[in-house]
């Protein structure tokens, strides 16, 4: 009788617009919850197929775009995977992170690209963290190996991309190194935390120092491509690929600046890379174009703002490296667990989270790959959907303190 009257009082305040604080659902949860629906019917669509797909964004037809292992974003949908089964707990997940994370194994051998810690960090890392399995440890190392292959010595630099083919030859670059390099340091530090070989780290210092030195504006924001002499190691060319203009501040790139820093000060102590990610941070925060939704347009200096695309991939970026920078020892932390949450709530709105069973099953909807190359115009983008899963996870973590 008593459990019959709970219920009937139940029914009652939600009948009254109501509801018991016992029936509500937290931000995190109610997002997790969608994202293991949303995900799902795309793990449907996977296992029917009979292969072992791997979704990246929409086609201009609105099919899913599916990859191969060599591509620089095969990392993300069994990364997501990963933080999936780490924050519901199902255990069905657990061999279909497994299966999607070794069917891009040859990836650990690629040495023609710089995005092999994008690969294979966000997928074996995720993997070795959550289940320890030795075997994930070996591909992590050889794929550093294969990414320390592309250590120029003169510049002190990972060069980005080769030059010999493609729209990056029509370019005249010798050496181009793009500010997104930063997110492939953490395979590195990782890698030498597990082999104890320090060619690894001081490989990854090198790199970030250089950065450090030659990318960024007084005002805090970055330029996406320097092309350096392989020579001398001078500066050639100060450029952007996917920004509007050479000297403009491409949003996605202020994103990678932030996080690939905050990497590089847990990872070293050095306050010299904290200071440089908060600096980036707060010229986006204090840019005149910043909406008020906090989703930054592809690039703030766009000529057509307000009326120019979003970029939601950069936005779940910045989220989640704020909500890491918030657990650090910097002035008014909580500050920016508050920025990072405002954004959280623009992205988890109807204004970008989709509808359940729509989007091709991405979570985050107004992403844009390059404006310049007219591909990936507003569409959904596994990387986008990645970062906004980690702060879930980032801010559920920082939550249970």
């Amino acid at each position: 009788m008593k459990n019959w009257i709970a219920l009937a009082f139940s029914a009652f305040l939600i009948s009254c617009g109501g509801t018991p604080k016992t029936l509500e659902k937290s931000f995190i949860d109610e997002n997790i919850d969608f994202a293991r629906a949303q995900l799902g019917n795309e793990i449907e669509v996977i296992e029917a197929s009979g292969k072992c797909l791997n979704p990246v964004t929409l086609k201009k037809d609105s099919s899913v775009y599916y990859c191969g292992y060599g591509d620089w974003r095969s990392g993300f949908f069994p990364g997501s995977v990963w933080y999936l089964y780490e924050l519901t707990g199902d255990t069905a997940l657990l061999p279909l992170a497994q299966k999607y994370t070794w069917a891009i194994e040859e990836a650990k051998n690629l040495t023609w690209h710089h995005d092999i810690g994008f690969i294979v960090n966000c997928s074996f890392g995720n993997g070795l963290r959550l289940t320890a399995d030795p075997s994930y440890k070996d591909v992590m190392v050889q794929a550093a190996k294969s990414l320390s292959t592309r250590f120029r010595e003169a510049p002190q630099v990972i060069q980005s991309w080769n030059v010999d083919k493609g729209w990056q030859s029509e370019r005249g670059w010798e050496c181009p190194v793009i500010i997104d390099n930063m997110m492939n340091l953490e395979l590195m530090f990782e890698a030498t935390r597990l082999s104890g070989d320090s060619s690894f780290y001081n490989i990854a210092i090198a790199h970030a120092d250089r950065t450090l030195q030659e990318h960024f504006r007084p005002d805090g924001s970055c330029y996406h491509v320097i092309d350096y002499s392989l020579k001398d190691g001078s500066v050639r060319n100060r450029h952007t690929a996917q920004g509007y203009a050479h000297e403009s501040a491409w949003s996605r790139g202020q994103a990678w600046a932030i996080y690939g820093f905050v990497v590089c000060y847990r990872e070293t102590g050095d306050r010299k890379y904290l200071d440089q990610a908060l600096k980036t941070f707060n010229f986006m925060k204090n840019h005149k174009a910043m909406p008020t939704d906090l989703i930054p347009y592809w690039d703030m200096d766009a000529p057509n703002i307000p009326n120019e695309p979003r970029d939601a991939s950069a936005a779940s970026c910045i989220a989640s490296a704020l909500y890491e920078i918030s657990t650090m020892d910097v002035e008014n932390a909580s500050e920016y667990k508050a920025y990072a949450d405002s954004i959280m709530t623009s992205l988890a709105s109807p204004a970008y989270r989709a509808a359940l069973g729509t989007n091709g099953n991405f979570i985050l909807m107004h992403s844009v790959g390059s404006i310049p190359h007219n591909s990936e115009i507003d569409v959904p983008l596994n990387y986008a959907d990645y970062y906004f899963i980690e702060a879930l996870k980032r801010k559920k973590d920082i939550e249970k303190m």
